[in-house]
């Protein structure tokens, strides 16, 4: 059933490895374009479609919050799986629920396994995208383990479907190549402006920070925000 699905994944080697270089403690050059020999099997082959597909934030809190947080994540990297665990759920309760921070989540690709995730969380739209996620992360070890191309298709498709997504729906996603363009040159332009090199990174009032406790982060939040 996904065996077509899968062949289109193979375009987006290049884009996926170029991305990469942004994660290398070393500065490296940005490659700012992509061929896509497997076009055909995309949604759409107009080469100004990826430009012109908006990426939108993903954003959690009160919108007007005197602090905003941006998190800069992996789905296959296990530190951002373990701060979701444990860490995000605080945070979560004392400071976004309560209106003290605007949360927003950024995705860091480093191969195509988390590319694909993306994609499935994306597609389910801005008000499933984060309880995907959290799915996405609690499971990380079963899906992003699961063996060959195929088997991890598969895998995240069942965790769509318990999201309440459709089969159709879950192809069409995972077929669209215009959008993983799209979404690998807004990771580019994202992790570039904000010298992001590791995951999870988060940018703090304007300034950048790695990975930290809840009594870190609590602590963190409490000075920016004068409390």
């Amino acid at each position: 059933m996904f065996r077509k699905t899968l062949t289109l994944f193979a375009v987006f080697a290049i884009a996926l490895a170029a991305g990469y270089l942004l994660i290398k403690p070393e500065p490296a050059k940005v490659t700012e374009s992509f061929e896509l020999p497997f076009a055909a099997n995309a949604q759409s082959t107009d080469p100004d479609s990826a430009e012109e597909t908006v990426i939108e934030e993903m954003v959690l809190g009160n919108p007007d919050a005197p602090l905003t947080v941006i998190e800069y994540a992996s789905f296959t990297c296990p530190h951002c799986a373990s701060f979701h665990q444990n860490t995000y759920y605080d945070l979560k309760k004392n400071y976004i629920d309560t209106g003290k921070i605007k949360f927003v989540f950024r995705e860091i690709y480093f191969d195509k396994y988390g590319i694909w995730a993306s994609m499935i969380a994306r597609c389910a739209g801005p008000e499933k995208f984060f309880g995907l996620t959290d799915m996405l992360l609690s499971s990380q070890r079963t899906w992003a383990r699961a063996g060959d191309d195929l088997a991890i298709v598969n895998e995240l498709s069942k965790i769509a479907r318990l999201a309440g997504m459709e089969e159709d729906q879950i192809q069409g996603c995972l077929r669209d190549g215009v959008k993983v363009k799209a979404l690998v040159e807004w990771y580019k332009e994202n992790a570039t402006a904000d010298n992001v090199r590791s995951t999870p990174s988060f940018i703090i009032d304007g300034q950048l920070y790695s990975n930290m406790s809840y009594e870190e982060f609590s602590k963190l939040l409490d000075e920016k925000l004068g409390s």
